[in-house]
Protein backbone atom coordinates (compact mmCIF):
# COMPACT_ATOMS: atom_id res chain seq x y z
CA UNK A 1 0.00 0.00 0.00
CA UNK A 2 2.93 2.20 1.05
CA UNK A 3 4.59 2.05 -1.96
CA UNK A 4 1.72 2.30 -4.46
CA UNK A 5 1.17 5.66 -2.11
CA UNK A 6 4.18 6.66 -2.80
CA UNK A 7 4.35 6.10 -6.59
CA UNK A 8 1.40 7.92 -6.61
CA UNK A 9 2.66 10.77 -5.17
CA UNK A 10 6.17 10.39 -7.75
CA UNK A 11 3.58 10.36 -10.80
CA UNK A 12 1.92 13.16 -9.59
CA UNK A 13 4.98 15.51 -8.68
CA UNK A 14 6.15 14.82 -12.10
CA UNK A 15 3.29 15.48 -13.67
CA UNK A 16 3.53 18.87 -11.99
CA UNK A 17 6.86 19.50 -13.01
CA UNK A 18 6.56 18.86 -16.80
CA UNK A 19 3.04 20.73 -16.91
CA UNK A 20 4.89 23.95 -14.88
CA UNK A 21 7.65 23.67 -17.33
CA UNK A 22 5.60 23.60 -20.42
CA UNK A 23 2.88 26.17 -19.04
CA UNK A 24 5.79 28.32 -18.91
CA UNK A 25 7.21 28.04 -22.32
CA UNK A 26 3.76 28.37 -23.63
CA UNK A 27 2.78 31.45 -21.74
CA UNK A 28 6.35 32.81 -23.05
CA UNK A 29 4.92 32.09 -26.83
CA UNK A 30 1.70 34.04 -25.81
CA UNK A 31 3.80 37.08 -24.65
CA UNK A 32 5.73 36.80 -27.87
CA UNK A 33 2.61 37.11 -29.71
CA UNK A 34 2.38 40.69 -28.36
CA UNK A 35 5.78 41.87 -28.43
CA UNK A 36 4.19 44.35 -31.11
CA UNK A 37 0.59 45.42 -31.05
CA UNK A 38 1.19 47.17 -27.36
CA UNK A 39 4.01 49.23 -28.43
CA UNK A 40 2.58 50.52 -31.98
CA UNK A 41 2.00 53.54 -30.94
CA UNK A 42 5.84 54.49 -30.31
CA UNK A 43 6.80 52.29 -32.94
CA UNK A 44 4.42 54.64 -35.21
CA UNK A 45 5.85 57.89 -34.19
CA UNK A 46 9.87 56.07 -34.44
CA UNK A 47 9.40 55.33 -37.72
CA UNK A 48 6.02 57.30 -39.64
CA UNK A 49 4.67 54.04 -40.00
CA UNK A 50 0.79 54.07 -41.05
CA UNK A 51 -1.90 51.62 -39.39
CA UNK A 52 -1.94 49.66 -42.23
CA UNK A 53 1.80 48.95 -42.67
CA UNK A 54 1.54 48.34 -38.80
CA UNK A 55 -1.57 45.79 -39.14
CA UNK A 56 1.13 44.24 -42.00
CA UNK A 57 3.84 43.84 -39.07
CA UNK A 58 1.46 40.99 -37.51
CA UNK A 59 0.08 39.88 -40.83
CA UNK A 60 4.03 38.64 -41.31
CA UNK A 61 4.39 37.21 -37.98
CA UNK A 62 0.86 35.25 -38.02
CA UNK A 63 1.41 33.52 -41.72
CA UNK A 64 5.21 32.71 -40.47
CA UNK A 65 3.61 31.07 -37.76
CA UNK A 66 0.97 29.34 -39.61
CA UNK A 67 3.20 27.92 -42.58
CA UNK A 68 6.03 26.96 -39.89
CA UNK A 69 3.65 25.13 -37.32
CA UNK A 70 2.63 22.84 -40.38
CA UNK A 71 6.14 22.09 -40.82
CA UNK A 72 7.08 22.14 -37.39
CA UNK A 73 5.17 19.35 -36.56
CA UNK A 74 7.27 17.02 -38.73
CA UNK A 75 10.25 18.22 -37.24
CA UNK A 76 9.28 17.50 -33.60
CA UNK A 77 8.29 13.99 -34.77
CA UNK A 78 11.28 13.39 -36.38
CA UNK A 79 14.44 15.20 -33.86
CA UNK A 80 12.29 15.33 -31.06
CA UNK A 81 9.89 18.40 -29.08
CA UNK A 82 12.60 18.84 -26.43
CA UNK A 83 15.03 20.59 -29.01
CA UNK A 84 13.28 22.52 -31.06
CA UNK A 85 11.48 23.98 -27.62
CA UNK A 86 14.74 25.30 -27.06
CA UNK A 87 15.35 26.61 -30.73
CA UNK A 88 12.19 28.53 -30.48
CA UNK A 89 12.99 30.14 -27.38
CA UNK A 90 16.03 31.05 -28.61
CA UNK A 91 14.55 32.74 -31.62
CA UNK A 92 12.10 34.80 -29.50
CA UNK A 93 15.36 36.05 -27.58
CA UNK A 94 16.47 36.92 -31.26
CA UNK A 95 13.87 38.59 -32.38
CA UNK A 96 13.10 40.94 -29.28
CA UNK A 97 16.90 41.93 -29.73
CA UNK A 98 15.96 42.56 -33.27
CA UNK A 99 13.49 45.00 -32.76
CA UNK A 100 15.35 46.04 -29.90
CA UNK A 101 18.25 47.87 -32.34
CA UNK A 102 15.68 48.24 -35.36
CA UNK A 103 16.81 51.25 -37.42
CA UNK A 104 13.52 50.94 -39.86
CA UNK A 105 10.20 48.92 -41.26
CA UNK A 106 12.67 46.35 -42.59
CA UNK A 107 14.22 45.21 -39.34
CA UNK A 108 10.88 45.28 -37.79
CA UNK A 109 9.67 42.52 -40.39
CA UNK A 110 12.92 40.69 -40.39
CA UNK A 111 11.90 40.39 -36.17
CA UNK A 112 8.41 39.88 -36.92
CA UNK A 113 9.95 36.85 -38.93
CA UNK A 114 12.16 35.72 -36.44
CA UNK A 115 9.54 35.79 -33.62
CA UNK A 116 6.79 33.94 -36.17
CA UNK A 117 9.35 31.34 -36.46
CA UNK A 118 9.58 30.90 -32.48
CA UNK A 119 6.45 30.91 -32.65
CA UNK A 120 5.55 28.57 -34.86
CA UNK A 121 6.75 25.31 -33.14
CA UNK A 122 5.05 25.91 -29.46
CA UNK A 123 1.78 23.77 -30.12
CA UNK A 124 3.20 20.73 -31.64
CA UNK A 125 5.84 20.79 -28.99
CA UNK A 126 3.57 21.07 -26.09
CA UNK A 127 1.30 18.66 -26.97
CA UNK A 128 3.82 16.43 -27.98
CA UNK A 129 5.47 16.48 -24.03
CA UNK A 130 2.08 16.69 -22.61
CA UNK A 131 0.49 13.79 -24.27
CA UNK A 132 3.99 11.56 -23.91
CA UNK A 133 4.64 12.43 -20.15
CA UNK A 134 1.46 12.96 -18.55
CA UNK A 135 -0.95 9.61 -16.67
CA UNK A 136 -4.12 9.35 -18.41
CA UNK A 137 -6.01 10.38 -15.39
CA UNK A 138 -4.56 14.26 -15.14
CA UNK A 139 -4.07 14.96 -18.69
CA UNK A 140 -7.15 17.24 -18.94
CA UNK A 141 -5.90 19.12 -16.22
CA UNK A 142 -2.72 19.71 -17.93
CA UNK A 143 -4.45 20.71 -20.71
CA UNK A 144 -6.92 23.26 -18.33
CA UNK A 145 -3.52 24.34 -16.68
CA UNK A 146 -1.75 25.07 -20.62
CA UNK A 147 -4.60 26.53 -21.89
CA UNK A 148 -4.58 29.00 -18.85
CA UNK A 149 -0.62 29.83 -18.62
CA UNK A 150 -1.05 31.14 -22.41
CA UNK A 151 -3.88 33.63 -20.89
CA UNK A 152 -1.55 35.00 -18.70
CA UNK A 153 0.93 35.48 -21.32
CA UNK A 154 -1.46 37.43 -23.24
CA UNK A 155 -2.50 39.30 -20.41
CA UNK A 156 1.11 40.12 -18.85
CA UNK A 157 2.59 41.29 -22.14
CA UNK A 158 1.06 45.02 -22.43
CA UNK A 159 1.74 45.48 -19.00
CA UNK A 160 5.17 44.50 -19.02
CA UNK A 161 6.02 46.28 -22.58
CA UNK A 162 4.20 49.68 -21.97
CA UNK A 163 5.40 49.87 -18.22
CA UNK A 164 8.85 49.51 -19.60
CA UNK A 165 8.58 51.97 -22.40
CA UNK A 166 6.46 54.43 -20.39
CA UNK A 167 10.06 54.43 -17.90
CA UNK A 168 12.65 53.79 -20.27
CA UNK A 169 11.33 53.53 -24.02
CA UNK A 170 10.82 51.05 -26.42
CA UNK A 171 13.83 49.75 -27.39
CA UNK A 172 14.84 48.83 -23.16
CA UNK A 173 11.19 47.28 -23.69
CA UNK A 174 12.60 45.23 -26.43
CA UNK A 175 15.99 43.79 -24.44
CA UNK A 176 13.61 43.37 -20.92
CA UNK A 177 11.81 40.67 -23.43
CA UNK A 178 14.67 39.13 -24.65
CA UNK A 179 16.05 38.93 -20.73
CA UNK A 180 12.53 37.04 -20.11
CA UNK A 181 13.37 34.65 -23.40
CA UNK A 182 16.36 34.18 -21.71
CA UNK A 183 15.22 33.20 -17.89
CA UNK A 184 12.18 31.00 -19.51
CA UNK A 185 15.41 29.00 -21.82
CA UNK A 186 17.32 28.65 -18.52
CA UNK A 187 13.97 27.36 -16.80
CA UNK A 188 13.68 24.88 -20.23
CA UNK A 189 16.88 23.79 -19.91
CA UNK A 190 17.68 22.97 -16.02
CA UNK A 191 14.66 20.49 -16.43
CA UNK A 192 15.03 18.97 -19.77
CA UNK A 193 15.57 15.58 -18.84
CA UNK A 194 11.36 15.79 -17.77
CA UNK A 195 10.56 17.27 -20.60
CA UNK A 196 12.50 13.84 -22.75
CA UNK A 197 9.89 12.34 -25.57
CA UNK A 198 10.93 9.41 -27.57
CA UNK A 199 11.51 10.41 -31.20
CA UNK A 200 9.01 8.68 -33.57
CA UNK A 201 11.12 5.94 -35.59
CA UNK A 202 11.91 7.74 -39.01
CA UNK A 203 11.07 4.39 -41.01
CA UNK A 204 8.49 3.27 -38.25
CA UNK A 205 5.28 4.40 -40.63
CA UNK A 206 7.20 2.94 -44.16
CA UNK A 207 7.44 -0.28 -41.94
CA UNK A 208 3.58 -0.40 -41.26
CA UNK A 209 2.86 0.19 -45.40
CA UNK A 210 1.91 4.08 -44.74
CA UNK A 211 3.62 7.21 -45.04
CA UNK A 212 4.66 9.82 -42.91
CA UNK A 213 2.07 11.75 -44.67
CA UNK A 214 -0.67 9.09 -44.61
CA UNK A 215 -2.18 11.30 -41.25
CA UNK A 216 -3.75 14.13 -43.77
CA UNK A 217 -5.93 11.27 -44.78
CA UNK A 218 -7.71 11.48 -41.50
CA UNK A 219 -11.22 13.75 -41.50
CA UNK A 220 -10.93 14.18 -37.64
CA UNK A 221 -7.33 16.20 -38.67
CA UNK A 222 -8.95 18.60 -41.44
CA UNK A 223 -12.42 18.94 -39.18
CA UNK A 224 -9.99 19.98 -36.49
CA UNK A 225 -7.78 22.60 -38.67
CA UNK A 226 -11.36 24.16 -39.61
CA UNK A 227 -12.27 23.77 -36.29
CA UNK A 228 -8.84 26.08 -34.85
CA UNK A 229 -9.93 28.64 -37.59
CA UNK A 230 -13.15 29.08 -36.55
CA UNK A 231 -11.86 28.96 -32.85
CA UNK A 232 -9.48 32.01 -33.59
CA UNK A 233 -11.79 33.93 -36.02
CA UNK A 234 -14.13 34.64 -33.00
CA UNK A 235 -10.79 34.89 -30.23
CA UNK A 236 -9.45 37.97 -32.86
CA UNK A 237 -12.93 39.56 -33.07
CA UNK A 238 -12.60 39.88 -29.35
CA UNK A 239 -9.45 40.27 -29.13
CA UNK A 240 -9.91 43.23 -31.78
CA UNK A 241 -12.83 45.10 -32.51
CA UNK A 242 -15.85 43.48 -29.67
CA UNK A 243 -14.82 46.23 -27.05
CA UNK A 244 -14.52 49.17 -29.34
CA UNK A 245 -18.26 47.99 -30.52
CA UNK A 246 -19.31 47.51 -27.25
CA UNK A 247 -18.70 51.17 -26.97
CA UNK A 248 -20.42 52.83 -29.55
CA UNK A 249 -23.37 50.32 -29.03
CA UNK A 250 -23.98 50.32 -25.18
CA UNK A 251 -21.74 53.68 -24.37
CA UNK A 252 -19.38 51.96 -22.57
CA UNK A 253 -16.78 54.79 -20.87
CA UNK A 254 -13.99 55.05 -22.40
CA UNK A 255 -11.57 54.72 -19.44
CA UNK A 256 -13.94 50.96 -19.15
CA UNK A 257 -13.41 49.41 -22.80
CA UNK A 258 -9.97 47.98 -22.45
CA UNK A 259 -11.01 45.97 -19.31
CA UNK A 260 -13.81 44.55 -21.47
CA UNK A 261 -11.12 42.16 -22.63
CA UNK A 262 -9.27 42.48 -19.58
CA UNK A 263 -12.47 40.57 -18.06
CA UNK A 264 -12.48 38.39 -21.05
CA UNK A 265 -8.86 36.96 -20.99
CA UNK A 266 -9.55 36.44 -16.56
CA UNK A 267 -12.75 34.88 -17.60
CA UNK A 268 -11.46 32.86 -20.01
CA UNK A 269 -8.59 31.53 -17.91
CA UNK A 270 -10.80 30.63 -14.86
CA UNK A 271 -12.60 28.96 -17.41
CA UNK A 272 -10.11 27.06 -18.83
CA UNK A 273 -8.81 25.92 -15.42
CA UNK A 274 -12.27 24.65 -14.65
CA UNK A 275 -12.87 22.90 -17.61
CA UNK A 276 -10.15 20.45 -16.87
CA UNK A 277 -12.28 18.67 -14.88
CA UNK A 278 -14.90 18.63 -17.70
CA UNK A 279 -12.73 16.91 -19.33
CA UNK A 280 -12.06 13.96 -17.77
CA UNK A 281 -14.34 11.83 -19.92
CA UNK A 282 -12.94 12.10 -23.60
CA UNK A 283 -16.51 10.31 -24.73
CA UNK A 284 -18.41 13.79 -23.87
CA UNK A 285 -15.89 16.58 -25.36
CA UNK A 286 -18.15 17.35 -28.04
CA UNK A 287 -21.23 17.90 -25.78
CA UNK A 288 -19.23 19.93 -23.40
CA UNK A 289 -17.82 21.46 -26.70
CA UNK A 290 -21.42 22.52 -27.83
CA UNK A 291 -23.16 23.33 -24.58
CA UNK A 292 -20.32 26.20 -23.76
CA UNK A 293 -20.10 27.78 -26.74
CA UNK A 294 -23.49 28.20 -27.43
CA UNK A 295 -23.82 29.89 -24.08
CA UNK A 296 -20.98 32.01 -25.96
CA UNK A 297 -22.66 32.43 -29.15
CA UNK A 298 -26.24 33.64 -27.17
CA UNK A 299 -24.52 36.24 -24.88
CA UNK A 300 -22.06 37.74 -28.10
CA UNK A 301 -25.95 37.94 -30.04
CA UNK A 302 -26.96 39.54 -26.68
CA UNK A 303 -24.46 42.50 -26.77
CA UNK A 304 -25.68 43.00 -30.58
CA UNK A 305 -29.28 43.09 -29.62
CA UNK A 306 -30.15 43.43 -26.09
CA UNK A 307 -29.78 47.31 -24.16
CA UNK A 308 -26.91 46.84 -21.78
CA UNK A 309 -26.29 49.12 -19.66
CA UNK A 310 -22.52 50.35 -19.69
CA UNK A 311 -21.20 49.38 -17.10
CA UNK A 312 -22.37 45.43 -16.80
CA UNK A 313 -20.86 44.91 -20.11
CA UNK A 314 -17.55 44.12 -18.98
CA UNK A 315 -19.20 41.53 -16.87
CA UNK A 316 -20.89 40.40 -20.19
CA UNK A 317 -17.42 39.42 -21.57
CA UNK A 318 -16.11 38.15 -18.62
CA UNK A 319 -19.29 35.50 -19.02
CA UNK A 320 -18.19 34.83 -22.74
CA UNK A 321 -14.33 34.10 -21.53
CA UNK A 322 -15.97 31.94 -19.00
CA UNK A 323 -18.35 29.99 -21.34
CA UNK A 324 -15.58 29.70 -24.21
CA UNK A 325 -13.02 28.94 -21.54
CA UNK A 326 -15.05 25.42 -20.06
CA UNK A 327 -14.63 24.17 -23.74
CA UNK A 328 -10.79 24.63 -23.93
CA UNK A 329 -9.35 21.51 -22.39
CA UNK A 330 -12.27 19.34 -24.42
CA UNK A 331 -11.29 21.19 -27.37
CA UNK A 332 -7.70 19.70 -27.07
CA UNK A 333 -9.11 16.14 -25.59
CA UNK A 334 -10.84 16.15 -29.37
CA UNK A 335 -8.03 16.77 -30.86
CA UNK A 336 -6.26 14.33 -28.99
CA UNK A 337 -8.20 11.88 -30.11
CA UNK A 338 -8.18 11.89 -33.30
CA UNK A 339 -4.12 11.78 -33.57
CA UNK A 340 -2.85 8.54 -34.36
CA UNK A 341 -0.04 6.97 -32.52
CA UNK A 342 3.49 8.18 -33.71
CA UNK A 343 2.10 11.61 -35.36
CA UNK A 344 1.17 13.84 -32.57
CA UNK A 345 3.52 16.43 -33.53
CA UNK A 346 2.72 16.53 -37.41
CA UNK A 347 -1.43 16.83 -36.05
CA UNK A 348 -0.90 19.09 -33.73
CA UNK A 349 1.37 21.17 -36.27
CA UNK A 350 -1.00 20.99 -38.62
CA UNK A 351 -4.22 21.08 -36.42
CA UNK A 352 -3.30 24.22 -34.99
CA UNK A 353 -2.00 26.11 -37.75
CA UNK A 354 -5.48 26.93 -38.42
CA UNK A 355 -5.48 29.41 -35.26
CA UNK A 356 -2.66 31.21 -37.26
CA UNK A 357 -4.39 31.58 -40.37
CA UNK A 358 -7.86 32.29 -38.17
CA UNK A 359 -5.83 35.44 -36.26
CA UNK A 360 -4.64 36.97 -39.47
CA UNK A 361 -8.11 37.29 -41.09
CA UNK A 362 -10.50 38.08 -38.55
CA UNK A 363 -9.07 41.48 -38.17
CA UNK A 364 -9.28 42.53 -40.93
CA UNK A 365 -12.82 41.21 -41.70
CA UNK A 366 -13.74 43.01 -38.60
CA UNK A 367 -12.23 45.83 -38.97
CA UNK A 368 -14.43 46.15 -42.62
CA UNK A 369 -17.96 45.82 -40.58
CA UNK A 370 -16.24 48.80 -38.35
CA UNK A 371 -15.42 50.62 -40.90
CA UNK A 372 -18.92 50.06 -42.23
CA UNK A 373 -20.40 51.45 -39.21
CA UNK A 374 -21.81 48.17 -38.40
CA UNK A 375 -20.41 47.43 -34.65
CA UNK A 376 -23.97 45.02 -34.21
CA UNK A 377 -22.52 42.64 -37.23
CA UNK A 378 -18.93 42.45 -35.02
CA UNK A 379 -20.91 40.43 -32.51
CA UNK A 380 -22.95 38.53 -34.87
CA UNK A 381 -20.01 37.64 -36.49
CA UNK A 382 -18.24 36.46 -33.36
CA UNK A 383 -21.76 34.16 -32.60
CA UNK A 384 -21.86 32.62 -36.38
CA UNK A 385 -17.59 31.36 -35.64
CA UNK A 386 -18.88 30.01 -32.69
CA UNK A 387 -22.06 28.43 -33.99
CA UNK A 388 -19.30 26.98 -36.73
CA UNK A 389 -16.89 25.60 -34.07
CA UNK A 390 -20.67 23.73 -32.29
CA UNK A 391 -20.98 21.64 -35.69
CA UNK A 392 -17.31 21.39 -36.06
CA UNK A 393 -16.74 19.59 -32.72
CA UNK A 394 -19.62 16.99 -33.57
CA UNK A 395 -18.24 16.24 -36.89
CA UNK A 396 -14.83 15.85 -35.31
CA UNK A 397 -15.64 13.76 -32.94
CA UNK A 398 -18.22 11.64 -35.45
CA UNK A 399 -14.84 10.94 -38.22
CA UNK A 400 -12.74 9.88 -34.48
CA UNK A 401 -15.07 7.37 -33.48
CA UNK A 402 -15.30 6.48 -37.68
CA UNK A 403 -11.78 5.63 -37.60
CA UNK A 404 -11.77 4.04 -34.16
CA UNK A 405 -14.31 1.55 -35.13
CA UNK A 406 -12.50 0.65 -38.71
CA UNK A 407 -9.38 0.42 -36.71
CA UNK A 408 -10.95 -2.34 -34.23
CA UNK A 409 -12.29 -3.98 -37.02
CA UNK A 410 -8.86 -4.44 -39.01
Amino acid sequence: MSTITHAARASRADDARVVAVVGIAHALSHFSQLLLAPLFPWLKDAFLLSYAELGLLMTIFFVVSGIGQSLAGFLVDRVGALPVLLGSIALFVVAALVFAVSKGPAMLAFGAVLAGLGNAAFHPVDYSILNARISAARIGHAYAVHGVTGNLGWALAPVFLVTITQFAGWRAAYVGAALVSLVVLAIVWWNRAALEVPRTQPHAAADNGQSALAFLRLPAVWLGFAFFCAFAFALGGVQSFAPEAARLLHGVPLEAVAWCLTAYMLGSAAGTLAGGFLAGDPERAERVIAVCFGVAAILALGLAWLPWPGVAVPFVFAAMGISGGLANPSRDMLIRRSTPPGATGRVYGVVYSGLDIGMSTSPLFFGMLMDANSPKLVFVGIAAALALLILGAFRAGRATRVRSVAAEAV
